[in-house]
């Protein structure tokens, strides 16, 4: 028998730490429960429907998750949430994207919209390639609602909607609360968090954070970590509040993102590439995480953004404004040769550079709760523009340096247009969106009600396409270079897709108690229709709509000890955005083209349950199950892809969770928490599933603590992925080069220390 590495006997002793300190616990735990401690669960408070209320009265599918929840976890991104909420997924390729149910379109294209909204404190995070939201610093809860989202929300969405709340400040209150953490591979978390009172009437809350780890895997040549990630950033909020019928809250935040996550090789590019990989120590195949390339590849982007909220009682009713300005800079640079430049070059200049602006209005009416009839009504503006300028410079096999030292000076460039002069791309592109929403509710009884939900929505969605030369001395080195475009310029340099679209939704509830309903609802929702330019081709893409219905119940029992939530749902989408790697005649590399799908049905069920063992234990289940294919998606004569299953979207996802928390003395308590989530099997690629599948996979995150009781610090040990379960996020089959794949730092066991403290 092998004898066991480092980080096993470490993790192997890390759990036995665990059941150490746990075991004698078990009958302390029922002295406390004997002694008075409550078992109630905490009630969960959500504003889906722009109100503070319980999530066991709101007839949508919510998976509400903490900030405890997430800091227990370890995990430290917003795209971590794939990992505590099932049903969520994100797909760190194609443009980078949330899909809730299975669904959500990924595309590289401007015009395109988001099939998840990713709001922050009201606000929709819309930028393209970017999610609003990076460190998950001082974040007070975090609310994912399942299906069409577009009756009581500023941004449509046919999928679902991820909301985040962020701490407000407090009056009259001063406190700091500050965390760090260390662990394997340079693991770490700064953060810091104050809320200062200004006087009776003003506050001001601050958080900041610095996180990051190094990549598993090696730049070989350049002797330099590859996947790593490195971010900070934050958050400001000042709060005026000079009596109980009026409030504004002025936010600004900045956030930092830098990666060196690029692709890696699995296998089948060319003898020659294949012996330089070897022979410069890297070993192609499903778990390589090394690249041979003399070229860095790295994902730069920061996003900022200053919002005030404005609320007033007026009478009973309550008017909110919200008034945001945000924008984003985005780098990708990431050439695709895989070894050495003066051995074979592929693509060995890729570089884009992306810059959004973005501004919105919404303007909220709302009535108090309790009453027969209750409203809420909404305008809603919102301007995004972006630019981006691309530059494609191949080889497309050639060395960069000929074998007696010359430098090649001739490149193709995708990214030009033959007869046109320029040697990159720039697009320009406005997506416009004017709605107004609303939603009426009529409580026919103390136990009987019925919702109905409407929306009206206008966008124009504008984009161009043009070509610019960019100097290629600061790339290539040389003064002297040339270029050959390789596809015509298109047709139609630039467009406009407009157009309406009005949604709805039913949703009758009924109280078969005083802690248990059942709800239905039928909900249509929309994305609008977008102007894609693909290897030089203007193609316009039309609307997606979805038709959707959900039924279901929540209850709590044995005293609010127990609660159990279930649904059933199905999503009948028409026209579906979908982004499918393809040949574009006169192109020399696959293209990634986005088009609509006839047809897709997402259906399945959804099921939580949590459940207050002890004063001492809490236990928490979530499991969903998703079938979600499309029924209609015929590409073109030789390429059908009518019932396969949607990209990342597991059949079978999944979370289980336990709180532990006891007096281990009158001077020292303990907490512990453990975490299992899981997925089965999917696929990357559309239609590819022989060599895209993702095997299925579980990970285990636990956290065990230590608090003194006369202090006010806490510390203790972490671990994410306990068991080292490995796992790409995406698979890429790139010409010559390959089979490529993406790696994670995720996809690893990380084990670390950290220390709170909390004034």
């Amino acid at each position: 028998m092998s004898k066991p590495s480092p980080r096993s006997r470490c993790a192997l002793a890390l759990v036995v730490a665990a059941i150490e300190l746990a075991w004698p616990l078990a009958a302390q735990a029922q002295d406390a429960a004997t002694a008075g401690a409550t078992t109630a669960l905490a009630p969960i408070i959500v504003t889906a429907q722009h109100r503070a209320e319980s999530a066991q009265v709101v007839p949508i599918s919510i998976t509400s998750v903490s900030g405890k929840t997430i800091e227990d976890s370890g995990f430290q991104s917003v795209t971590d949430l794939q990992y505590v909420v099932p049903g969520v997924q994100y797909d760190p390729t194609n443009g980078a994207a949330f899909q809730i149910r299975g669904v959500g379109s990924t595309s590289f294209d401007f015009s395109n919209e988001k099939s998840v909204s990713v709001v922050v404190d009201d606000v929709v995070m819309d930028a393209q390639r970017a999610n609003g939201l990076i460190g998950l610093v001082d974040v007070d809860r975090v609310d994912v609602l399942m299906g069409p989202q577009g009756t009581l929300f500023g941004k449509n969405s046919t999928s679902g909607v991820i909301s985040v709340t962020t701490a407000n400040p407090q009056l009259g209150q001063f406190g700091v609360d500050a965390g760090v953490s260390w662990g394997e591979r340079n693991d770490h978390l700064v953060n810091a968090t104050a809320n200062v009172p200004l006087g009776s009437q003003s506050a001001l809350r601050v958080s900041a954070f610095d996180q990051g780890q190094d990549g598993p895997g090696t730049y070989t040549v350049l002797k330099r970590k590859l996947g790593s990630v490195a971010e900070y950033g934050y958050r400001a909020k000042l709060l005026f509040k000079p009596s109980n019928r009026f409030e504004a809250v002025l936010a600004n935040d900045f956030e930092h993102h830098w990666d060196s996550s690029i692709r890696t090789a699995v296998g089948g590019a060319s003898a020659v590439v294949t012996a330089a990989e070897i022979a410069n120590g890297v070993t192609p195949g499903p778990r390589n995480a090394d690249d041979a390339d003399t070229s860095f590849g790295y994902i730069r982007s920061e996003e900022w953004g200053t919002s005030l909220h404005l609320r007033a009682r007026i009478g009973a009713d309550t008017l909110t404004s919200i008034t945001a300005y945000r924008g984003s800079d985005y780098v990708n640079s990431t050439p695709a040769d895989l070894v050495p430049g003066n051995v074979s070059a592929f693509i060995p200049f890729n570089v884009g550079v992306l810059n959004t602006s973005k501004y919105s209005e919404e303007l909220r009416w709302a009535s108090p709760t309790g009453r027969f009839l209750e409203y809420v009504a909404g305008l809603f503006y919102n301007k995004l523009d972006a630019t981006q300028s691309q530059l494609q410079w191949a080889t497309l096999g050639a060395p960069l340096v000929s074998s007696t030292g010359v430098p090649d000076t001739k490149f193709y460039a995708l990214t030009g247009a033959i007869g046109q002069p320029g040697n990159a791309s720039l697009f320009d592109a406005r997506n416009t969106t004017t709605a107004a929403y609303g939603q009426l509710k009529f409580n026919f009884t103390k136990d009987a009600s019925l919702a109905l939900g409407l929306r009206e929505t206008h966008d124009s969605n504008y984009q161009s396409l043009s070509y610019i030369t960019i100097p290629s001395q600061g790339y290539t080195g040389n003064a002297n270079d040339t270029f050959t475009a390789t596809s015509a310029a298109p047709l139609y340099p630039n467009g406009t897709a407009k157009g309406s679209n009005f949604s709805y939704r039913i949703s009758p509830q009924y109280k078969l108690g005083p802690d248990a309903m059942v709800y239905a609802s039928y909900s249509t929702g929309y994305k609008p229709s977008g102007i894609a330019f693909v290897s030089n081709k203007y193609d316009p893409y039309l609307a997606e709509t979805v038709k959707a219905w959900e039924i279901g119940e929540k209850a709590e029992l044995l005293d609010h000890e127990l609660r159990l939530n279930f649904d059933i749902y199905s999503s009948q989408f028409t026209d579906f955005q979908a982004t499918t790697l393809t040949t574009i005649p006169g192109a020399l590399t696959q293209q990634l083209v986005i088009g609509n799908a006839g047809g897709l049905v997402s259906r399945g069920a959804e099921g939580t349950a949590a459940w207050r063992a002890s004063g001492a234990l809490t236990l928490n289940a979530n499991l969903t199950y998703t079938d979600a294919h499309f029924t209609n998606y015929a590409y073109n004569a030789t390429t059908n892809y009518t019932n396969t299953r949607l990209t990342n979207a597991p059949r079978w996802s999944g979370f289980v969770g336990a709180d532990y928390s006891t007096a281990l003395s009158d001077k020292l308590a303990l907490k512990a928490s453990v975490q299992y989530s899981f997925r089965s099997k999917l696929w990357t690629v559309v239609g590819q599933p022989a060599y895209s599948q993702v095997g299925g996979y579980g990970l285990v995150n636990g956290r065990i603590t230590l608090s003194p009781t006369d202090g006010n610090f806490e510390y203790g040990v972490y671990a994410r992925n306990l068991f080292n379960r490995y796992f790409s996020t995406g698979w890429q089959n790139y010409g010559a080069l390959g089979l490529l794949h993406y790696t994670s730092p995720d996809a690893y066991r990380t084990l670390g220390l950290f220390a709170k403290y909390t004034y």
